[in-house]
């Protein structure tokens, strides 16, 4: 999990597995034990006491059934694991004693098997060029100091060498609308796309392109990021950034919440010939554009203070 912004997470997964393990104890129910009464592995037991995996809410409620747990007991418990299923981590908190996230996220994906990433508004960061990151970071509330720009930057472009690793595995799905999404000149977003169809020859990466005419089969009004575990999949989490906050959603059934919308969205998409085709339509739409901004007067002095 990020580094900082995992700290409150793990803290709370620690504080519902010390709790679990106290109940357990108290009722005289061993580790094996436990791992036969609610049906799973005795290491899992283990790590979730320990705070490293996190119990789905039908396991907490076959814990509190295992060791007689009163209704109060029972319901602290549930408490605690729905507070340990997301956390919310407002920016200004997490950029309080560093300049940027790039090292910690870079740290997250280091640790994770395959990288699922949906952007319905702009290009994902793993595939930008560095002038779309810079526009991206001048547009960042709370605002970055101008002399750290450089450094953000820099830093994001430096998480885009795990891409040319074999042994990772990076899937994005990103809709028509974040193609065509103006952050800048038509020149620039035509230097874009082409990184776009670059990466997507990689084997190791999955790009799927969602058309504005595709049928719609589900909803999703913003971006996530799925991290799937290489050795466990009960420790994937998903991370989804809001205006005010970075969320950190664990847990079995709210991952697999976000796992199902990532399947819906991956049907409404197009790879391979389709994927090209639509880079190439975007891509002649810019230039039409550019073409006709060009050929536009020069504004008369009138015309300069009007609007």
């Amino acid at each position: 999990m990020l580094a900082g912004n995992g700290d409150a997470l793990l803290s709370k997964r620690r504080r519902l597995g010390g709790v679990l393990r106290r109940h357990r104890e108290q009722a005289g129910v061993t580790g094996r034990q436990m791992a036969v009464r609610i049906g799973i592995s005795q290491s899992k037991v283990s790590r979730i006491e320990a705070g490293t995996a996190m119990p789905t809410i039908p396991e907490v409620t076959a814990w509190a059934s295992a060791v007689g747990a009163s209704g109060g007991a029972a319901e602290t418990l549930m408490a605690l694991t729905d507070a340990a299923y997301t956390e919310v981590h407002p920016w200004s908190a997490a950029l309080r004693d560093q300049i940027h996230l790039q090292d910690d996220i870079q740290e997250l994906e280091n640790r994770v098997g395959v990288k699922q990433v949906y952007e319905p508004s702009v290009i994902p960061g793993l595939l930008q060029t560095a002038e779309y990151v810079r526009r991206i970071f001048a547009m960042f509330q709370p605002p970055y100091a101008e002399l750290d720009i450089p450094a953000v930057v820099a830093g994001r472009l430096d998480r885009q060498v795990a891409l040319f690793d074999p042994a990772r595995r990076f899937e994005f799905l990103i809709t028509e609308a974040a193609l065509r999404w103006r952050i800048g000149p038509p020149g620039l977003l035509r230097s874009q796309l082409d990184r776009v169809a670059s990466v997507s020859t990689l084997r190791n990466v999955s790009i799927g392109l969602i058309p504005q005419a595709a049928p719609a089969l589900t909803h999703v009004p913003h971006g996530f990021v799925i991290f799937e575990s290489a050795d466990d999949e009960d420790d994937a989490l998903v991370l989804v950034e809001t205006v005010h906050a970075n969320l950190t959603v664990s847990g079995a059934p709210q991952v697999d919440l976000y796992r199902r919308q990532w399947s819906l969205l991956r049907q409404m998409a197009v790879y391979g010939g389709g994927a090209r085709d639509l880079l190439a339509q975007v891509t002649t739409d810019l230039s039409e554009a550019d073409s006709d901004d060009r050929q536009l007067p020069e504004p008369s002095g009138d015309d300069q203070w009007r609007g």
